[in-house]
């Protein structure tokens, strides 16, 4: 037996087999009142190669969670000391652990308990007493599923550190974070859905990521541009986009960052898009890139006031670059800002 806490947790280790199954040992932490419940499982889990941890008492037991962060948590849904699907949503609730799977073990098949389990955020649910083939078949899928996520959420911190670097290379610095506030806010006010203004969060940071291979001598050069360096620009979306390809479970982003610059009559880059053809998502992006462009100060000019930002870019809707319906409602929700 060891301790981690206060809670009693034993482990169990088949080594003979662990390292067929897994380059690196997952660990599964089994909460369950009754010691022949949690013997059985851990014997079945064990002969996986898993890490067994067993847990009884329910004191504080998140924050221990919280620092061994298990790969997988298997909960009786009946325990006598706290509510287990309360539990259950907790779990999902805390950022710390929302992407540990939670399976839910249960005496009865119904459809009551299953119904629970999802809205409590519980990723499956199994019936006592437990099935070896079952178990196994869905613990691995689930935890598979984990560290495939975990792999893309690694993925997603170093874009952002590659973002972050162009962000303090950019003459724009800062920019990111006021474009991320100012697009959560129109979001909303547009009614687009948590998923829509969070892609647009994420473009915020992302959209500019592929300036990074783009010379500093073309990037940040203060004369004009040659017609090759300026085709060279151009490229950073699809450098972009291509970067950014690993964020599988983002994909929502990809098309913002490669059409931010499309124009509502097409003659936009890269693609030449016009209309309803540029995805609404970059079009709602473009602006607020454009606003903040122009109430930013940069090297050449002074910062805009919010009037006359409005006013270039109305202009720049006259000659057919934006959506008019668009403008229109940006204007109305920055001249709400102001007020």
């Amino acid at each position: 037996m060891k301790k981690i806490g206060e809670f009693p947790l034993a482990t169990k280790i088949d080594s003979s087999v662990s390292n067929s199954l897994h380059s690196a040992i997952a660990k599964i932490l089994i909460i369950d009142e009754n010691p022949l419940s949690r013997m059985t499982a851990a014997d079945l889990l064990s002969l996986d190669g898993y890490e067994v941890l067993e847990a009884d008492n329910l004191s504080l037991i998140l924050e221990d969670i919280v620092k061994q962060q298990p790969d997988l948590i298997l909960l009786d849904a009946m325990m006598r000391q706290i509510d287990s699907f309360s539990f259950c949503r907790q779990l999902k609730e805390d950022c710390r652990t929302a992407n540990i799977p939670v399976v839910l073990t249960t005496l009865t098949n119904s459809r009551e308990d299953r119904i629970k389990m999802m809205e409590a955020g519980g990723d499956d649910i199994l019936v006592k007493p437990l099935n070896r083939i079952e178990l196994s078949a869905r613990v691995k899928s689930l935890i598979n599923q984990k560290r495939l996520n975990d792999g893309l959420n690694q993925t997603e911190q170093v874009l952002f550190t590659i973002a972050k670097a162009v962000d303090n290379r950019s003459v724009n610095k800062g920019g990111s974070v006021r474009i991320a506030s100012l697009v959560k806010s129109f979001g909303n006010y547009l009614g687009l859905t948590p998923e829509e203004i969070e892609d647009l969060a994420f473009a915020a940071h992302l959209h500019d990521i592929g300036t990074i291979a783009i010379p500093d001598a073309v990037m940040l050069k203060k004369g004009e541009l040659t017609n090759e360096e300026r085709e060279l620009i151009r490229q950073h979306v699809l450098f972009g986009e291509e970067i950014c390809q690993p964020l599988r479970n983002r994909s929502g982003v990809l098309p913002i960052i490669r059409h931010h610059h499309e124009r509502w009559d097409g003659t936009g880059y890269p693609d030449g898009l016009s209309g309803t053809q540029i995805p609404y998502l970059a079009q709602i992006f473009q602006i607020i890139d454009i606003y903040d462009a122009l109430t930013s100060d940069r090297p050449h000019k002074k910062a805009y006031s919010p009037t006359e930002a409005l006013q270039i870019i109305m202009e720049e809707t006259q000659k057919g670059w934006r959506n008019p319906e668009l403008i229109e409602q940006f204007t109305i929700f920055i001249r709400s800002q102001e007020q």
